[in-house]
């Protein structure tokens, strides 16, 4: 099994996690659970697939994706019935892992269909934020990306320091570790310190 493909399932049963989590606060049924899982899971990877080229999309024709969702999803919902209080930092930093794994993933994914590095880079944006917009979309959120929170500004710097290490004659796995490193970094440190972005306001005259 390849580092690619082992870090593709492991952001898969994370942002799974994570789409559970959300689903559990909003006391959805299995079924709303599944589909929230699912859709944080594959969801901007798909939309990834679709734009390159990359045809049947990666979970149809490798089905380990959908008994990850399922079973992780199964095992979630048992462990999070217990009566004990999940702490509050669950939810963000299962997210936040994901997302740095996603962004490696699209990158690279992107740069194996001979794209540039900067369609590369927001390759790797989508595959991270896409899940995640579509969840909270569902859950009638606003979606964290267009938020204030340092979000797509993490993979964006991830994607970079991923496209610059193999400019400067990194490997492939090494430039991919590094840029995920970096995405998990900024967004646990945005986490950890409340950090974001100034927002842009109208002035009501």
């Amino acid at each position: 099994m390849s580092l690619l493909y082992s870090i593709d399932l492991f952001g898969t049963a994370i942002f799974a996690i994570s789409g559970v989590l959300l689903a559990g606060r909003l006391k959805m049924d299995p079924f709303g659970v599944l589909v929230l899982a699912s859709v944080t899971a594959i969801g901007g990877g798909t939309i990834r697939d679709m734009m390159i080229g990359a045809t049947p999309v990666f979970w149809i024709h490798d089905n380990n994706y959908i008994w990850v969702i399922i079973l992780t999803s199964l095992a979630t919902m048992l462990i999070v019935r217990r009566p004990k209080r999940i702490p509050w930092y669950v939810l963000p930093v299962c997210d936040a892992i994901g997302l740095a794994a996603f962004v490696g993933i699209g990158v690279e994914k992107a740069l194996s269909y001979q794209a540039s590095y900067l369609i590369a880079v927001m390759m790797g944006v989508l595959t991270g934020c896409g899940g995640g917009i579509i969840r909270d979309i569902l859950a009638r959120e606003i979606p964290m990306v267009l938020r204030s929170e340092v979000y797509a500004t993490a993979c964006i710097a991830g994607g970079a320091i991923h496209t610059g290490l193999l400019t400067f004659g990194f490997t492939s796995n090494n430039a991919m570790l590094g840029g995920i490193f970096v995405t998990l970094a900024i967004r646990l440190a945005a986490i950890r310190w409340h950090l974001s972005l100034p927002t842009f306001a109208l002035k009501r005259t």
